[in-house]
């Protein structure tokens, strides 16, 4: 689901159109529909607010004045990095558990001085 803060890529007429990031996101008077406000990405900048529900929203079409829309949410490629290098700790952290090669914890209050 679309939230505050997220970058999206505008579909028009089932083409890449602009980019955008959510900056509010209010309940309409319309149950299941929200109030969407948009900071869009050209020059000059401009603040759209456009009113959508929640399967818009996921990427659904929809029209505006006969015109296709889609949002389309844009994740960053150093976000999309950060993500699969925890994705890969956790399958080795697996493995290792599955592999009884779990590190071992070694309590220095038991030790000693001899």
């Amino acid at each position: 689901m679309t939230a505050t803060n997220d970058l999206v890529l505008i579909h028009v007429d089932d083409k890449p159109g602009f980019y955008a990031r959510v900056e509010e996101i209010t309940p309409d008077v319309k149950p299941g529909w929200w109030q969407v406000k948009l900071l869009v990405l050209t020059f000059p900048l401009q603040v759209f607010t456009w009113i959508l529900d929640d399967f818009q929203m996921d990427g659904a079409a929809f029209t505006m004045g006969g015109t296709p829309l889609r949002l389309e949410g844009v994740v960053s490629p150093v976000e999309l990095e950060r993500i699969e290098k925890e994705k890969e700790e956790k399958e080795r952290q697996t493995r290792m558990r599955q592999e009884g090669g779990a590190p071992k914890v070694i309590s220095l209050q038991d030790r000693r001085k001899k």
